[in-house]
């Protein structure tokens, strides 16, 4: 084994986390500067008098204020720095403020050293600030006093003190040492003096034969000091919420070594780690140069995070993942063997002869199994893969350019709004002496009588001081800076300017002015998000293309960020006024030759640009741990570097070159690549600023990407996945295929997550609009054929024999031989059967009955709930969606349809020969002007009874029950009435309750405690019924309120609310307002529902 794989080396990204000591891995170094005094010192400043009130001892302990004067006078005091500190982080920051702490302890160590700064920091932890009312610092008095226990300073400012002294010169650290052994006289200090000094081992022992261990909060300063997992105790403890944070566990690490790791897998397996903290667990147990370590992880696989893990140990241990995971023969094991091979072939080819015969022989034949294609030569390498355009961007370049003057424009009653603005908080100042006021203001008057000035003042007086004028903010700043700037215009530039310098939150004043330096700034912002980039939007809205010739010149220069904030912003305009509106303002202003460079910039894609580069693409994404991808003819593959370029093209916001990619590349292996891609992100943790791995499947994905992908979506909002959710019916609409709409419709007709069908939903209705059709005409088009004969059959050919698939009334196939005799299942190949085309034929069955299994679900609630709705098809669209479909007609074909054309009505059936005929078996023919539905039973009337001896003579059956529904009416007192009494106050099993989901009810918004208070359903445009609940379900745990539910009111409503809380003023709807059939459908949902009641 490489004498590496039993080392343990930290990431270095983790030792910005680290708690480091004197003699393991460093820390990054400190460097602390001649201003950090200064700092500290502005801070002082900034509290606005606070250290004053903590002198003159009004609030807190008298002695502290006493050591905080001498300090202050000059002759250093540990106390009186903590107190001076504490009291400003008090008044500045919230009490044991990390920010505040960390400057002053930068300043005492410039100032007197390490070792006063770390008993400053010693004091400062046992101090708390305190306010007494009545005194001068904004009517309080300000001080400090000693706390029971540790907590004045948090754990980041103690973190900076143990870093300053693992990082200082040897007699430095003695010293300090020696002064904080005089803080060594209460447990709890004795504890944060360990921890500060962790190479003192007698302390440390002195500390642990104590028995008093620091407080829960503070116990991660013993984790810090202990260099012996042993002195831990036995059973080692579970680590708590604020243990496990990537410090603390990394420094225990590196101190304690594999040792740790008991302590890890105990605190892994507790059951409380929320996920970001079993995260770090696991990324720390997979640091640990150990086959236990490793085999820990191995066996906590289907553990949150326990895979990126894993394969994190597997790159940094490559030959000791060879060895364990062939040991473990598992077949998850072996899968990873499988990808970890040709990531570390060198490695593994050198190591292999030294390992145990029974390794070689796992690891031989995967590895014999790697057939790499050949490279194809550089010739025929797609050129975007060959030369990336973000490595060469074309930049038009024209030097001389200068943007027009500054001038000021207003959208129509812009002005008027502005004169008009509340000026309530800047009232002008009675009998005012203008000339007076221009004169104090001239020597340096308050910033209120300024203000009071420019905007009250007359225009003489006021417009030549403008230009100079230092505008304050207090509340009420930009209604009164706009009645100015509508008053005085471009005069105004230089104040508004200024104000939006001093305080952002002003730059929305600057909306009326075209002025370049504001249009550099807005297109700056344009590439933020918040509240910065709406206020950017809304300048180029207010503007339009006359914001176009003030970003010219910077948009053709040479200054690389002006001309990419430019870049942006001409594109924004661009998507909003059109490419000919903004080459015309250019050229308005610029000229031909500007305006030609800047039509020709914009017509560029960003990466061509340089505008869009690829974002960096992590480890995970290695080209040798993915398959190769095959050129047309699969006979040669894209070289590693030309790979490298596919993922960064693939990681690109916008798709870029693809298509020529396309055309090069084999489509199978493009699409098996991408989902490699995807599954490697995955086994990564899917890290979000990556997740760009799950969108480039709507570009490299094909059918069998949909088959796949979509069991995961369904399941992510479970996993704490929605927004990755989300993104993947993104890649189903990208992939836009009919397989990948169809399963998008799925999703969006039943899935177990509101939230994620809501939003298939709304994708499915894009869709259907930009075809023009409603989402039931969509529907019928999405449904797949499966390459299925005209009569709804497949054949499967083996050669000397063939086979015949068709479909039960489930939409289970069903296989024949040629003669018609039917078989259990499909056989298997033979010898005798032809060695190409049987087991194709056998594999064509195996993804038919996958794809059907997905479709045949949706396609039995699907017609269910048209018959439910009573929908209506054309005479073309029953003829083309449903009597000639392939698939849907073996279920069509087992139900009686109905057909109106406005004079009568008929019912007849669809025959195995897909003619139409009536109950007495006569043919019918279909008027072309009918409307054809399902036929619902209450509709049907006596017509029942003769149906269903017809199917019953033919042998029949039926997908749903139609003729067999049972048929439900309301009273005349129903009907009258918006209550169904006869269902209200019944017990009912909660989980009975939630069933109604499943028949299209909708479980409600949960309230006041987390409970959902009612459950209903739609049953017109603005009619639910609504069912209220008591005491209601927990929306997190649903038998949190007990096994049963009270029924409390069955209502009518116009939306889904608490009857107590109905919309008042308006009549109540009644029940008699709603057709039978959905009458029927309501009663027969609730009439199973009391029939579970106890």
């Amino acid at each position: 084994m490489a004498p590496d794989e039993d080392v343990l080396t930290l990431p270095d990204a983790w030792r910005a986390a680290l708690h480091p000591r004197r003699g393991g891995t460093p820390g990054p170094e400190i460097k602390i500067g001649p201003s950090a005094v200064e700092a500290a010192r502005k801070l002082v400043d900034r509290t606005g008098g606070a250290v004053e009130s903590l002198l003159a001892a009004q609030a807190g302990d008298p002695e502290l204020a006493e050591a905080a004067r001498r300090h202050r006078d000059g002759t250093p005091d540990p106390a009186g720095a903590a107190a001076v500190a504490a009291v400003t982080a008090t008044s500045i920051d919230s009490p044991g403020g990390p920010a505040v702490h960390r400057a002053f302890i930068d300043s005492w160590t410039a100032e007197h050293g390490i070792g006063f700064a770390a008993c400053a920091a010693v004091e400062l932890s046992r101090m708390a600030g305190q306010r007494v009312r009545g005194g001068g610092w904004n009517g309080l008095s300000l001080g400090v006093a000693y706390r029971e226990g540790l907590g004045g300073a948090g754990q980041e400012p103690l973190r900076r003190v143990r870093s300053l002294l693992a990082q200082a010169g040897d007699r430095g650290h003695e010293e300090a040492a020696e002064r904080l052994a005089a803080y060594r006289s209460a447990p709890a200090t004795r504890w944060l003096v360990s921890y500060l000094v962790p190479t003192r081992r007698d302390w440390l022992e002195e500390c642990l034969a104590d028995g008093a261990g620091p407080d829960r909060g503070h116990r991660w300063l013993k984790l810090c000091a202990v260099d012996d997992a042993a002195l831990l105790g036995n059973p080692p403890p579970r680590l708590s919420w604020n243990e496990t944070s990537l410090g603390v566990l990394a420094t225990m690490a590196d101190a304690m070594g594999p040792d740790v790791l008991a302590v890890l897998l105990r605190t892994a397996d507790s059951g409380r780690l929320d996920s970001r903290e079993l995260k770090i667990v696991f990324e720390t147990v997979a640091v640990l140069p150990t086959d236990e370590a490793f085999q820990a992880l191995l066996e906590r696989l289907d553990r949150k995070h326990a895979r990126p893990a894993l394969v994190a140990a597997m790159n940094r241990f490559p030959v000791r993942a060879v060895r364990l995971l062939a040991a473990a023969g598992s077949s998850e094991a072996t899968a990873l063997l499988r990808e970890h091979l040709p990531v570390h072939a060198e490695v593994v080819a050198a190591a292999l002869p030294g390992l145990p015969a029974e390794v070689r022989a796992a690891v031989e034949p995967i590895a014999a199994s790697f057939v790499r294609l050949p490279e194809a030569p550089a010739e025929d390498v797609p050129g975007v893969l060959a030369r990336p355009a973000w490595e060469r961007p074309d930049l038009p370049v024209m030097a001389g350019l200068e943007p027009p003057a500054g001038r000021i424009f207003w959208a129509d009653g812009r002005r008027e709004e502005w004169l008009g603005a509340d000026l309530t908080s800047l009232r002008a100042p009675e009998d005012p002496d203008w000339e007076a006021l221009s004169a104090r203001y001239r020597a340096g008057g308050t910033p209120r009588e300024a203000a009071e000035l420019m905007v009250h003042g007359p225009d003489d007086v006021v417009r030549p001081l403008l230009a100079g004028w230092k505008v304050a903010h207090w509340s009420g700043t930009r209604d009164w800076m706009r009645s100015l700037i509508a008053r005085y215009g471009l005069d105004s530039y230089p104040a508004a300017m200024g104000a939006a310098k001093a305080n952002t939150s002003h730059t929305r004043l600057l909306m009326p002015f075209a002025h370049a330096d504001v249009a550099l700034i807005m297109a700056d912002w344009l590439r933020k998000s918040g509240w910065q980039g709406d206020i950017a939007r809304e300048w180029f809205d207010w503007h339009g293309t006359g914001g176009v010739p003030l970003l010219v010149p910077a948009a053709l220069g040479k200054a690389a960020a002006r001309r990419r904030s430019a870049e942006i912003a001409l594109r924004h305009v661009d998507a909003t006024h059109g490419r000919a509106a903004v080459v015309d303002a250019a050229r308005a202003v610029h000229g031909d030759e500007a305006a030609d460079a800047i039509g020709l910039l914009l017509a560029a894609h960003p990466v061509e640009t340089g505008l869009v580069r690829p974002p960096k693409i992590g480890d995970w994404a290695d080209p040798a741990a993915l398959p190769q991808v095959l050129l047309r003819g699969r006979e040669r593959a894209l070289p590693q570097a030309a790979t490298r370029r596919l993922i960064e093209l693939l990681a690109l916001p916008d798709p870029y070159g693809l298509d020529e990619v396309w055309e090069a590349c084999d489509p199978e292996s493009l699409a098996e690549f991408g989902w490699a891609l995807f599954q490697r992100w995955r086994d990564a943790g899917g890290p979000s600023k990556e997740s760009w791995a799950l969108a480039q499947l709507g570009r490299s994905g094909d059918d069998e990407t949909v088959r796949r992908l979509t069991p995961v979506i369904r399941a992510w909002p479970g996993e704490g996945g929605h927004r990755y959710a989300v993104t993947g019916l993104g890649v189903l609409a990208g992939i836009g295929s009919d397989v990948a709409l169809t399963h998008l419709h799925g999703i969006a007709q039943k899935v177990k997550f509101t939230g994620l069908k809501v939003e298939a939903q709304a994708r499915i209705e894009k869709v259907a609009d930009r075809l023009g059709l409603s989402t039931e005409q969509l529907a019928d088009r999405l449904v797949p054929d499966f390459g299925l004969d005209a009569d709804g059959t497949l054949t499967l050919d083996y050669g000397p024999r063939r086979f015949v698939v068709g479909f039960d009334e489930h939409l289970k196939p069903v296989v024949s031989d040629e003669d018609g005799k039917r078989r259990k299942a499909l056989p298997s190949p033979g010898a005798k059967d032809d060695p190409e085309l049987a087991p194709a034929a056998h594999k064509a069955f195996a993804a038919l009955k996958k794809d059907v299994r997905t479709v045949a679900s949706d396609q039995l609630h699907r017609l269910e709930r048209t018959m439910v709705a009573q929908r209506r098809w054309t005479t073309d669209e029953f003829s083309g969606f449903i009597v000639h479909h392939p698939l849907v007609w073996h279920l069509a074909r087992r139900l009686v349809w109905i057909a109106d054309d406005g004079d009568t009505t008929s019912l007849f059936r669809i025959a195995e020969d897909r003619t139409l005929a009536d109950a007495d078996d006569d043919a019918f023919t279909l008027p072309g002007s009918a409307r054809v539905g399902i036929a619902h039973p209450v509709t049907m009337g006596e017509a029942v009874e003769t149906w269903s001896e017809v199917f019953a003579d033919y042998e029949i059956l039926q997908p749903f029950p139609q003729l067999g529904r049972a048929v439900h009416t309301l009273t005349d007192e129903e009907r009258a009435s918006g209550r169904l009494e006869r269902f209200e106050k019944l017990n009912v099993p909660f989980g009975k309750v939630l069933g109604l989901v499943r028949l299209g009810w909708e479980r409600g918004v949960p309230q006041g405690g987390g409970n959902e208070m009612w459950i209903s359903r739609r049953v017109a445009g603005d009619r639910y019924v609504m069912i209220d609940l008591d005491p209601g379900i927990p929306a997190m745990e649903p038998g949190a309120n007990g096994d049963h539910q009270v029924l409390e009111r069955v209502w009518l409503g116009r939306e889904p609310e608490e009857y107590a809380f109905r919309t008042a003023g308006e009549p109540p709807p009644r029940f008699g307002e709603l057709d039978r059939v959905t009458a029927s459908e309501i009663l027969a949902d609730l009439t199973g529902l009391a029939d579970t009641a106890v």
